[in-house]
């Protein structure tokens, strides 16, 4: 099945980096996953590009990266000033730009924030996985 078939088949997740690099790894706790419908940013790709860099062949690294590409959304300024805020408020549990404005397109989107970022794991909206 492709990632575009799974589109249309189950409830859609905002995946953060965390959650892409879990399935990819196999864990157990991310299974019930696999099936979502996913929407991410560029930004995530790109953490998920630098973390497979340091593991896979890059004829690998193309077919995953190709494949998540297409699940991006596009955000904007008000996407940016909320994401800043919400790292600005919770500075002390050093949260990353890149899952700031991931968690606030999934709301922006009105859908969960997959993550495993321990950082997130009381706010409302987040599918939080270990």
């Amino acid at each position: 099945m492709s990632l575009e078939e799974n589109y249309i088949m189950t409830e859609t997740l905002f995946f953060d980096t965390y959650a892409f690099i879990e399935i990819i790894k196999h864990n157990e706790n991310y299974n019930k996953y696999r099936s979502n419908r996913i929407l991410t940013t560029k930004l995530n790709i790109f953490e998920l590009y630098y973390y497979l860099l340091k593991n896979f062949h890059e004829d690998v690294i193309d077919i995953i990266i190709s494949e998540y590409y297409k699940l991006t959304v596009d955000f904007d300024r008000n996407i940016i000033e909320n994401a800043a805020k919400l790292r600005f408020m919770n500075n002390k549990l050093n949260l990353s730009m890149t899952d700031c404005i991931g968690y606030c397109t999934a709301r922006k989107h009105g859908i969960k924030f997959l993550t495993g970022d321990k950082g997130f794991e009381n706010m409302p909206n987040v599918e939080f996985v270990k």
